[in-house]
């Protein structure tokens, strides 16, 4: 016997087995413990001894919140996040949310068991092809093509997610859990990566003190890394400002002096005005997307004639999206240590104007937190016509951005939050601030709905010390809101701030910008997602006024870490809206027949 990381033993040597058993084992010796789904007869003899393995089944009540609490699971602890489920309709539940999670580069391990090999291609009981419903969005996909080969394709799964920085599929068609086989349980690979190649590393650290104006962008690889102090000392030596990457506003501790916040859509407007005038800019574990670099407050701010080094762990995505003098194929904590090791060594132009441009940083990240506390309400004529349309029928209902600003000021320590999809969720990110990685989650370049409160369930799950908060808007919302039961009834304790503005705002104001506020399925009408909340056996909160914004988010925290409660804040807000999500997709409409030529 040998023991994991969490003192389960684990077989060792060839022996003789049940393929349920060798897939358990090699479960354990990649030391999980929690497992996101819903019971299947496909899989039930393996599940029947999850127990006494030492793993725990978290029965959801839909499988794509299953997949993303396996994603939150694993980006809160850097772990594997695992999801399961009956095969056909309870897998092709999970394709959105494993495209979640392959965007977010979560090495979640999806088990699809598959319909049994003696009735494969008769159109069976819940028969599908599942390997290709996740072929664009998986690293890796184990098909498990004799029952003797169990243990050897789990292995592979669990050791290409976390080399490949992804999700992998295993697929196991539903009769190989039974019989008997000789097999041995595989020990987890190690995955040790490197800091790049000396020679790019050479060429990046010369450019790197050549540069009067560096800037560094933090991004998701520097949290995967667990490369945040990395970075600090190298942004520290060379006195740049640092950028947190689209939706990564945890990539960089929001107290330091050179953060400067996130760029992309309704992101720092200080950010923004510093890297628009860096000659050297150092992507740091980012791919650089393109909805993370759009111009955005009127700034057309990525600097088109810097210097660009990318440092990423993915060969592809080095160049991708931007044209880069120096691509670094390594580890963004290592490559950060190797760097600055470098530059130790070297005369470093930008040392000469570190106080001027510390008193820059200063002076924008004031400018901005002053406009921040002066942008109340938003400014276009629709917004206003919205505010007094609230205030003559609904009376003072909030206004997002000073809801978003009480959130921000009445935050715990450690918080953990994750936001959906959306318009005031969007706007949500120029006012989170963090101080540790594994702290923010976001739905990414996918950017589905239905994403918060899984996730952060998930979240809360591996990290039960922290708290956990969920935004989403009244749309999103209405396509998780049911995962309030499993975290009421597994006791996986998570607060939910739900922004009540009855409408699909981000499309919403598409409509707005482009389509002359003709509004065709944009409204949405709920009466009280507190009292839902109530009927799922949570916590209910509505607040409709802004002094009671922050004391309902302390005292829902309060229950959710000292007496287990799942707490659900309905916040009413009114009907303004932020920038049009997608201003670089759409244009003015033309029409060329009779019958729609009013409709421009």
């Amino acid at each position: 016997m040998a023991s994991t990381n969490t003192g389960r033993e684990v077989v060792k040597g060839v022996q003789r087995m049940t393929p349920s058993e060798a897939f358990v084992e090699t479960l354990v010796a990649n030391d999980v413990e929690t497992i996101f789904g819903i019971m299947g007869s496909a899989f039930m003899d393996a599940m029947d001894i999850f127990a006494p393995a030492g793993i725990e089944l978290v029965p959801v009540v839909h499988e794509q919140g299953a997949a993303h609490m396996a994603d939150g699971y694993s980006r809160a602890s850097g772990r594997h996040g695992v999801v399961i489920g009956q095969n056909g309709p309870g897998i092709s539940n999970c394709v959105t949310a494993i495209a979640a999670a392959y965007w977010a580069h979560s090495p979640v391990v999806i088990v699809t068991p598959e319909a049994g090999t003696n009735g494969i291609g008769l159109g069976g009981f819940q028969e599908a092809n599942q390997l290709p419903m996740f072929q664009e969005f998986t690293k890796y996909q184990g098909h498990v093509s004799n029952p003797a080969r169990m243990a050897e394709f789990t292995a592979r799964c669990f050791d290409r997610a976390k080399a490949e920085m992804g999700p992998t599929q295993l697929n196991i068609p539903r009769d190989y859990f039974y019989g008997e086989i000789e097999t041995e349980i595989r020990e987890p690979a190690v995955i040790d990566r490197g800091p790049g190649g000396p020679e790019s590393l050479d060429r990046a650290a010369k450019l790197l003190a050549q540069a009067e104006f560096p800037v560094i962008v933090s991004g998701g690889g520097v949290v995967f890394a667990d490369g945040v102090e990395e970075c600090k000392a190298l942004a520290e030596r060379l006195g740049a400002p640092v950028v947190n990457s689209y939706q990564h506003n945890d990539s960089f501790p929001a107290s330091h002096p050179l953060w400067c916040g996130p760029l992309g859509y309704q992101g720092s407007k200080a950010g923004m005005k510093l890297i628009k005038d860096a000659d050297v800019v150092l992507a740091l574990g980012t791919r650089l997307g393109p909805f993370g670099t759009l111009p955005q407050h009127g700034l057309n701010y990525w600097p088109e004639d810097a210097k660009i080094i990318q440092v990423d762990a993915d060969a592809d995505m080095l160049g991708l999206v931007k044209k880069i003098e120096v691509g670094v194929l390594g580890d963004a904590k290592q490559a950060a240590s190797a760097l600055l090791e470098r530059l130790n060594n070297l005369d470093v132009a930008s040392d000469k104007t570190k106080d001027q441009r510390a008193e820059r940083i200063r002076s924008e990240k004031d400018a901005w937190e002053k406009e921040l506390s002066e942008w109340t309400e938003e400014r276009d004529d629709f917004s206003q016509d919205m505010i007094a349309e609230a205030e003559e029928e609904e009376g003072n209902w909030l206004h997002p951005r000073q809801v978003l600003r009480a959130l921000e000021e009445a935050m715990p320590e450690r918080v953990m939050v994750s936001t959906d999809i959306g318009n005031i969720n969007s706007v949500a990110h120029s006012y989170l601030r963090f101080e540790e990685p594994r702290s923010f989650f976001a739905p990414m370049s996918f950017g589905n709905c239905g994403y918060a409160l899984p996730t952060i369930i998930g979240a809360k799950k591996a990290c039960p010390e922290r708290p956990a908060i969920a935004y989403a808007g009244d749309g999103a919302w209405g396509m998780s809101m049911v995962e309030v039961m499993t975290a009421v009834r597994h006791d996986i304790p998570v607060t939910a701030v739900v922004f009540h503005n009855r409408q699909w705002g981000a499309e919403k104001k598409n409509q707005v910008e482009f389509y002359n506020r003709r509004f065709v399925a944009a409204e949405i009408d709920t009466d009280s997602f507190a009292e839902i909340a109530h009927a799922m056996g949570a916590e209910g909160v509505t607040v409709d006024q802004l002094d009671e914004v922050g004391p309902a988010l302390k005292a829902a925290i309060d229950a959710q870490m000292n007496e287990g409660k799942t707490t659900v804040i309905e916040i009413m807000c009114n009907r303004e809206l932020g920038d049009p999500f997608r201003r670089d997709a759409l244009k003015k409409p033309v029409r060329l027949l009779d019958k729609y030529k009013d409709y421009v």
